[in-house]
């Protein structure tokens, strides 16, 4: 994710295990990990290739991780017991607002409670299933809540308000145990992600705060 290699590059237990001063067997495990993770390819002659996704493989993974994070919307309504379970969800949502004008290490910040509020909603679920799952589907680069890509100030200060304003309303509906609501609300702010994502490609210096994104391509 950090563009230290390009999409097809080849990586071996061997070379992996000296650069990184590691035994074998650790990195070998790591590698079998991120090829069931999807994010490599075995390769019938020995060891793994980097693999590259398409705007569409990421498109899909945001769409699922949409579906399953209503779906834990909508169980956090049904479930909640009583007021006291959503404290921490509203004081995380508290502090995932987006300070203007957007720095560094502001953005940094926000991505972080960002991903903490969506974390805890997943909890609210009382599913450990459904939290596996949804870990699952955040493995697809720039799939999971918080992987937004700094450097599109359009979409961060067009966006910030509103993904906070989709944020009051979900912890409202689950507050109100409405669950159709929270499930809608939760599909519907998944939504920012795929929108940041096609306009990180219309935006190339974007590239420059996520070198990730190399292993994105367009023309797959």
């Amino acid at each position: 994710m950090q563009g230290r290699y390009s999409p097809s590059a080849r990586l071996t237990e061997l070379g992996l295990a000296s650069r990184l001063n590691a035994s074998r067997t650790p990195v070998r495990l790591a590698l079998e990990r991120l090829a069931n993770e999807g994010l490599l390819d075995a390769i019938p002659s020995g060891g793994f290739r980097l693999r590259s996704f398409s705007l569409t493989d990421i498109r899909d993974a945001i769409e699922i991780r949409g579906v399953l994070e209503g779906t834990a919307a909508r169980f956090a309504a049904e479930r909640l017991c009583g007021a006291e379970e959503l404290i921490q969800l509203k004081h995380l949502r508290s502090e995932a607002i987006m300070q203007i004008p957007v720095t560094v290490q502001g953005f940094a910040q926000y991505l972080e409670a960002n991903k903490r509020f969506h974390h805890e909603l997943w909890r609210l679920a009382k599913s450990p299933s459904l939290f596996r799952e949804l870990e699952h589907a955040c493995k697809i680069p720039f799939a999971a809540p918080e992987a937004l890509v700094f450097g599109i100030a359009d979409l961060e200060q067009s966006k910030a308000s509103v993904a906070a304003e989709q944020h009051r309303a979900i912890v409202e509906a689950i507050e109100g145990r409405e669950g159709a609501r929270a499930e809608a609300l939760a599909r519907e702010h998944s939504r920012i992600s795929r929108r940041n994502l096609e306009l990180a490609f219309q935006t190339k210096h974007s590239i420059t705060y996520s070198p990730g994104l190399s292993l994105v391509v367009t023309n797959k």
